[in-house]
């Protein structure tokens, strides 16, 4: 049984609502959602770039008088980011933003690696335990102790 109060047009509306949803869904959080607005507003100033460098010419060393003296570069400027501002940019930044996932993952694990390194560095350097503190009189008595047997060892080789 159909539903009366629909509509073919309103079908074919839900359709098109629904080829416009992202290609990738997933909830994100707000830093990443901040993330992929960055990425949207860097691809519009990109791709309108000749008419922002005109505008910012333009207005360089005027005060007041950049509103009447760059109006026609403002125009263009605000017409070429209406032109590229969309959902469908939006969407395209998004995806853009889930194919970098994988190369943003792989910095962080270098990043993490590093720092361990550093870290493990900076302990033998200092001479530090595993918790960051000094050996102190420990580890001197350790080394010494150590020092000794090698001693001993080479005594005892030096006789047979």
């Amino acid at each position: 049984m159909t539903n009366p109060t629909k509509s073919p047009i309103s079908d074919a509306k839900e359709v098109e609502v629904i080829r416009k949803l992202p290609s990738n869904p997933t909830p994100l959080s707000a830093p990443q959602e901040q993330q992929v607005r960055d990425l949207y507003y860097k691809n519009v100033r990109d791709k309108c770039a000749e008419e922002i460098k005109a505008f910012a010419t333009c207005a360089t060393n005027r005060t007041v008088t950049m509103v009447w003296a760059c109006r026609t570069q403002k125009l263009a400027m605000n017409s070429c980011m209406l032109q590229y501002q969309g959902q469908d940019e939006f969407d395209k930044a998004r995806a853009e933003w889930f194919k970098l996932a994988g190369e943003r993952k792989r910095k962080k694990e270098d990043m993490e690696r590093l720092m361990e390194e550093g870290r493990r560095k900076h302990k033998e350097w200092w001479g530090l335990d595993e918790d960051g503190y000094l050996r102190g009189k420990a580890a001197e008595r350790e080394a010494e102790r150590a020092f000794k047997e090698a001693e001993r060892r080479l005594r005892e080789a030096g006789r047979d």
